[in-house]
């Protein structure tokens, strides 16, 4: 019996990210390129060291969470702050900040979006880390596409860019 619960599960899971997927390729193409400005935005002002910038793309009310395992292998979830991110973006430094993104995909329905992008984090040219950055975005009015929630993982290893 459970067998069959499970594998019903995992059937409309298949499905409805099916929906999901559908969802994304039949948004309009300039619903997506704001959003994908809203993102590219964000990372011009960490490599120019603009906190302005950056806050720009953000909801007051962001959630920020990040995603790693710690050196005892333990799987770790740690809040960011707001403020802080944007102290140490806005605090000079010698190295351009540099987060690269490709394997982009964006979902989007009514005011909602989701971006989810592979992501590699270099300071100058000495690569950091990588993982996957997940956005979700909403549209507020004639302010536009704002970021209320960043999560992202964070590895040193099987990056492919």
């Amino acid at each position: 019996m459970n067998s069959i619960k499970l594998l019903s599960a995992l059937i409309l899971l298949i499905f409805s990210g099916s929906t999901m997927i559908a969802q994304s390729i039949n948004a309009p193409e300039h619903e997506k390129k704001e959003i994908l400005n809203v993102i590219e935005k964000l990372f011009d002002g960490m490599r120019e060291g603009d906190s302005s910038k950056v806050a720009s793309v953000f909801d007051k009310e962001v959630s920020m969470l990040t995603s790693y395992t710690n050196k005892e292998g333990k799987k770790i979830i740690s809040k960011g702050d707001l403020s802080r991110f944007l102290t140490a973006i806005g605090t000079p430094h010698e190295k351009v900040w540099d987060e690269k993104i490709w394997n982009t995909q964006i979902m989007i329905d009514g005011g909602i979006a989701q971006v989810w992008t592979d992501y590699a984090f270099y300071v100058g040219t000495d690569f950091s880390h990588c993982g996957v950055d997940a956005f979700h975005l909403v549209r507020r009015g004639e302010s536009g596409w704002k970021i209320v929630h960043l999560m992202d993982t964070r590895k040193k290893e099987g990056c492919k860019e």
